[in-house]
């Protein structure tokens, strides 16, 4: 019955993260998704098609009566794409259960990754869109956000952050800094732009970034209301001290050593100062640390933390699997009764056509001689048993599908 569902997907789990992001690229390059998408049906490949992607995933749920083999992989593209054939396979229940747990977030990189949820909404509202989306792959997306919405109802796989920059936000706020604190923020890479996201969202607004390239910092200090970006080399003159330093570069040796501290702390004691290291290695000398009197919070220990509450999502994974498998089944009646809805949807104009055929064909003659009055009753009558007609056979077929699940 659900063996026309199929899913082609390459994820961490099956190649390098390159790899996938190469065939991200063959599927979305040159805003091309669209026109990808609607070549597969309008070649037959397949009649309905949903495509999501992430940083980690690429997956293609469609519906088709066709061999899904290598030869079915490379003609989905227009040209020969290596990544294509090293995409999994699945089918039928088993392609409908990856798809939830994808939603849920247990075939994830991070377990329990809330976005995916919302990176797959938003592909199912993009595919509608387009018309890729059917009454099938309507009814299988539509309940893959149910059993989604479901797992985070009641487990706790999303509880307990294993993001290392949120970590370090929360080890922070332990120590409660005022909003009036003086953060320097050294670098102006991808981690240190997620920890301005969470300052601005803390209200915190005294930040300055010294980066090697001075434009970078301008672009990150944006939105704070006394931001001010400097760049590397003006680090060891720089004269503003600070309550809160972040530090996470590229350098392959580290930056804060004990003599640029003293001139960062710029005649200040260090009793009181935080210092949040996310360098790998790390940024803050051991001299520095050992020499000084200050909160050090270490990405080895929030390392630590991330893999220990990882472990506590894990255990939640079992759980999640069996709300997962409860949803396969009522999908499968759902679907079942879809199919049912679908095949008698002629009946309504089945029997409205035998009314038709007996008023003005078989019993026209005996009509005719009837009284206005009678007439219409008849009509009133012949009109109730056609509704009542039509509902039977529905509610008895939906009765034998919910008899047998």
């Amino acid at each position: 019955m659900l063996q026309h569902f199929h899913i082609l997907t390459l994820t961490h789990r099956d190649a390098k993260l390159k790899e996938v992001g190469a065939l991200v690229t063959a599927f979305e390059g040159d805003d091309g998704l669209r026109e990808r998408l609607t070549c597969m049906r309008e070649r037959g490949l397949v009649h309905e098609v949903f495509y999501a992607s992430t940083c980690n995933r690429v997956l293609l749920l469609f519906t088709t009566e066709r061999k899904v083999d290598d030869r079915f992989k490379q003609a989905l593209l227009s040209e020969p794409v290596a990544q294509l054939t090293h995409m999994r396979h699945l089918v039928g229940l088993d392609a409908i259960r990856h798809l939830y747990e994808v939603a849920g977030s247990i075939d994830s990189l991070v377990v329990g990754e809330r976005q995916i949820l919302g990176q797959l909404r938003e592909s199912q509202v993009m595919c509608r869109e387009w018309g890729l989306i059917g009454d099938d792959l309507r009814i299988i997306t539509n309940q893959a956000v149910l059993a989604a919405k479901d797992i985070y109802a009641n487990t706790r796989i999303g509880e307990k952050s294993v993001s290392v920059v949120s970590l370090s936000m929360q080890q922070l706020q332990r120590h409660a800094p005022s909003r009036k604190a003086r953060i320097l923020m050294v670098g102006a890479g991808q981690t240190n732009v997620l920890v301005t996201k969470f300052l601005r969202k803390q209200g915190y607004s005294h930040v300055t970034i010294a980066n090697r390239t001075l434009e970078r910092a301008q672009q990150l200090v944006n939105g704070f209301d006394h931001g001010r970006a400097i760049s590397l080399t003006e680090l060891d003159t720089y004269a503003g001290s600070f309550d809160v330093l972040f530090v996470c570069t590229a350098s392959a040796e580290a930056i804060i050593t004990p003599e640029r501290f003293t001139s960062l702390l710029g005649g200040e004691g260090a009793k009181g100062k935080i210092v949040v290291d996310l360098g790998v290695p790390a940024d803050v000398a051991e001299a520095t640390v050992a020499q000084y009197d200050f909160t050090y919070i270490a990405i080895e220990h929030l390392r630590a933390l991330a893999e220990e509450n990882m472990g506590f999502r894990r255990r939640e994974v079992d759980l999640a699997h069996t709300i997962i498998e409860r949803h396969l089944l009522e999908t499968e009646t759902l679907y079942q009764t879809r199919l049912i809805e679908r095949a008698m949807s002629e009946v309504p104009g089945q029997i409205k056509a035998i009314r038709h055929n007996a008023v003005n064909k078989v019993f026209r003659k005996e009509l005719e001689d009837l009284d206005p009055e009678t007439r219409e009753l008849m009509d009133r009558m012949m009109l109730y048993m056609e509704k009542r007609c039509i509902g039977i056979p529905m509610k008895a077929a939906r009765e034998a599908v919910l008899a047998k699940s």
